[in-house]
């Protein structure tokens, strides 16, 4: 390991800025074709290209998206552009080049020393720093201010600048320097941005150093028009070389495949609860269905989290039944849908419509309109209402049903009694042999209740709440 000045000078090392560090390892990557940004889904012809081509600009970037679009791992996905070490001067503040000094302390100390300077190295892990942006952050908390207690212990007049105290971006000198939600700092903090995105100095109370620093820039923003805390001022937005816009996951397929990543379900939950495919699919499109309802704030958006909380609240729901009832095996129901319902409601901006109506009964309006998307993708589609019910597809199931008095399925049943309760609804078996042969068996169960509820939900069979659980039965029955 090199530990000075002139070792580091025999070995050939060049200075590079970090712009140029992270431009040429994507180009290996790109050459090699392996991608930095790996768990990243849904990105792959948008805002991935665009994120490379910012870089081989070497711009300071801004991600602008709505809650939830990955934009701040996709900036921390950026450190595995970095080389894996770098060497800076000991006891730098500013992580300063050994070749390129830019503080008065690193300075001096090359003066002083020469070759023996004495030289640290730095993981890329921690060239990475962060800021969430809030209307109580400091130009000194950024920047840096005036510190008299180092004035007093170093026995120093006001007008050395050595009595200065850096801040957070001068710290973080030859790395990624992150702000999130960039529109909520302060008009006057952006402001002291500008100079260093543009000038290469810094104003700290009376002095002005011209101290070119090193730094990788990357902003994130939710777009101005849903932010009424404030706006990213425009002079600012000048000197950001490139604005990359984000979105949610297009595809049912691509947002499964998001949650099923981030959901924090361990080995125990995932042996003991299977989930149906259809469950899966059924509880993205909640998702879907929540970034158009007129009861939500379009504005605000729908975070992926709730996708990911939503799954991990439904695997519990399920995981609890089979504690309580001493299985080792269960699988979920539709039923268990109510138990994602304190997922959604909290992550939900509500417009005053759905404020009147309540988050509960969004949740589960979400639920049922999921239902209703999909039906027709798997079984015939319900007409409305009609006098002949003998012509529907469904007919024997609702007259099996109907002469039954109706069926519950209780929320707490074993697996063997919510079995044997669907099985003795025979037109229900015969309909999913019919339409979905192909459905594997652990799943037929699934698809079997699915119906019953989407029969609810087309207003063909009354769904009734019950204190332990669901009844179905004759629609007028209920009313």
């Amino acid at each position: 390991m090199i530990k000075n000045l002139g070792e580091l000078k025999a070995s050939g090392y060049q200075s590079k800025s970090i712009k140029d560090e992270l431009r040429d390892n994507l180009i290996k990557h790109m050459e090699a074709g392996t991608t930095v940004f790996e768990g990243v889904h849904g990105f792959e012809n948008s805002v991935i290209p665009e994120l490379e081509r910012a870089i081989l600009s070497r711009h300071n970037i801004n991600l602008l998206g709505l809650r939830g679009q990955a934009k701040t791992r996709l900036a921390r996905l950026m450190m595995n552009l970095l080389d894996e070490y770098i060497p800076y001067v000991a006891g730098s503040e500013i992580n300063d080049d050994p070749l390129n000094p830019i503080s008065r302390f690193a300075i001096n100390l090359i003066e002083e020393h020469g070759d023996q300077t004495p030289i640290a190295w730095l993981h890329r892990n921690d060239r990475f720093a962060e800021k969430l942006a809030t209307p109580d952050v400091t130009v000194a908390d950024l920047i840096g201010d005036v510190d008299p207690i180092k004035a007093a212990n170093l026995k120093l007049s006001y007008a050395d600048d050595r009595v200065i105290h850096f801040g957070m971006i001068p710290r973080a000198n030859r790395c990624i320097f992150v702000i999130n939600e960039i529109p909520d700092l302060q008009a006057r903090i952006q402001v002291a941005l500008f100079n260093i995105l543009q000038e290469g100095d810094i104003q700290i109370r009376g002095f002005k150093l011209r101290l070119p620093l090193d730094v990788q820039f990357i902003f994130t923003a939710n777009p101005e028009d849903y932010t009424n805390r404030g706006s990213i001022v425009t002079p600012l937005k000048d000197r950001i070389g490139s604005q990359i816009l984000t979105h949610y996951p297009e595809s049912i397929a691509i947002a499964r495949k998001i949650s099923s990543q981030e959901a924090r379900i361990n080995v125990a939950q995932s042996d003991r609860v299977y989930i149906p495919n259809l469950a899966y699919d059924l509880l993205e499109q909640i998702i879907f269905e929540a970034r158009q309802s007129e009861y939500i704030d379009h504005k605000s958006g729908v975070s992926a989290r709730m996708s990911i909380s939503m799954l991990e609240s439904l695997v519990s729901t399920a995981e609890r039944r089979a504690l309580l009832n001493k299985e080792k095996h269960t699988t979920v129901r539709l039923a268990d849908f109510m138990g994602i319902i304190p997922a959604i409601t909290g992550k939900v901006e509500l417009v005053y419509e759905g404020e009147q109506e309540g988050a509960a009964f969004v949740a589960e309006q979400l639920i049922g309109q999921a239902i209703k998307t999909f039906l027709p993708g798997l079984f015939p589609k319900i007409e409305k209402l009609s006098k002949k019910i003998e012509d529907s597809p469904y007919s024997n199931l609702l007259e099996a049903v109907f002469s039954d008095g109706g069926i519950v399925l209780y929320d707490e049943s074993t697996d063997k009694d919510y079995q044997s309760t669907l099985d003795e609804l025979k037109p229900l078996n015969a309909l999913v042999s019919k339409y979905q042969p192909e459905t594997a068996a652990k799943d037929r169960y699934f698809v079997g209740e699915f119906v019953l509820w989407a029969l609810a939900e087309h207003h063909k069979l009354g769904k009734e709440r019950l204190q332990d659980g669901f009844q179905f039965k004759d629609l007028l029955g209920i009313l």
